[in-house]
């Protein structure tokens, strides 16, 4: 069995949160290779499925990488489907999640080429704090806190001056305890929970990622808490071989979805006892189900 983990070509050096899954598969036979998804020359047809890893440049191309999706997903088997990636890379799929009951936050959606007033719509909505972050980002590149008064509202317009004509953008109320609970994440595994995990940053930064300094722990949700991610995915009608909510709690204690990660999530194997063992199998028979 040939198995790709898709990766990119300047992957840093730190990054071994998959090593418990390379074992998992190494562990069944495995062939496994790790190539760049934009690596001219390779051929996805020799793989018996490719499932997409750590491509954490696609959000500089993200037209180029969704279309070498649906492209590999027509020679091999291909995990999450093509079809949810270009669905999930685009921040704007959040606005679905109202009408399956899982709450979110209050955004401001704005195109590419729109003007807005930002003082009146933040005023409207009772904000004191807001954030802007691209609708087509990760790693928190291109986000910006600020505070709804003159000086904020100046470098807020001179940071959507900067990035709205690269990617659309999305302004939301700064939901403050990211800096004290931190954002929690529930990790789904081959359609069933696994691990849960805490991403808490350094103090006074709400950049939850490890490479800005973050640190991350196991965290137990509550099953009233869970019920809403389970319904979610098993009414799906796509095959997602894996699913990452990232939440926040707001100043009530209700967590809030923002971002469904399906393409390319760390999943923290390292909080997960048993969970690569969980996706490796779940991918061995979908790839011997071809």
């Amino acid at each position: 069995m040939r198995i790709a983990l898709a990766t990119c070509s300047d992957l840093p050096d730190w990054e071994v949160d998959d090593r418990p899954l390379h074992a998992a598969l190494e562990a069944r036979a495995v062939d496994l290779s790790q190539p760049a998804w934009d690596d001219p020359d390779v051929d996805w047809a020799s793989f018996d499925a490719v499932l997409i890893r750590t491509t954490w440049d696609y959000h500089h191309r993200r037209e180029e990488f969704v279309s070498w999706c649906r492209k590999a997903a027509a020679l091999t088997r291909f995990f999450n489907p093509a079809s949810v990636v270009e669905w999930n890379t685009h921040k704007s799929y959040l606005k679905t999640f109202a009408d399956h009951g899982i709450p979110t936050v209050d955004t401001i959606w704005l195109e590419q080429g729109a003007e807005i007033d930002l003082a009146a719509e933040c005023a409207q909505r009772g904000w004191s704090r807001a954030f802007i972050k691209p609708v087509i980002g990760a790693n928190a590149a291109g986000t910006l806190r600020f505070d709804v008064h003159a000086e904020g509202l100046a470098a807020a317009a001179a940071h959507i001056a900067e990035h709205l004509p690269a990617s659309p953008l999305m302004i939301q109320p700064y939901i403050a305890t990211v800096e004290s609970h931190g954002e929690v994440s529930a990790i789904f595994l081959d359609g069933r929970f696994t691990h849960g995990v805490r991403k808490v940053p350094v103090p006074g930064d709400y950049r939850v990622q490890d490479d800005h300094g973050a640190s991350d722990e196991p965290w137990e949700f509550t099953e009233a808490e869970l019920a809403p991610l389970k319904a979610y995915l098993e009414r799906s009608e796509d095959d997602l071989l894996y699913a990452r909510f990232d939440m926040l709690q707001d100043a009530e204690g209700q967590l809030r979805l923002i971002e469904l990660e399906l393409v390319e999530p760390s999943l923290f194997f390292r909080h997960g006892p048993g969970a690569a063992e969980v996706l490796a199998e779940g991918l061995l028979r979908r790839a011997r189900s071809a």
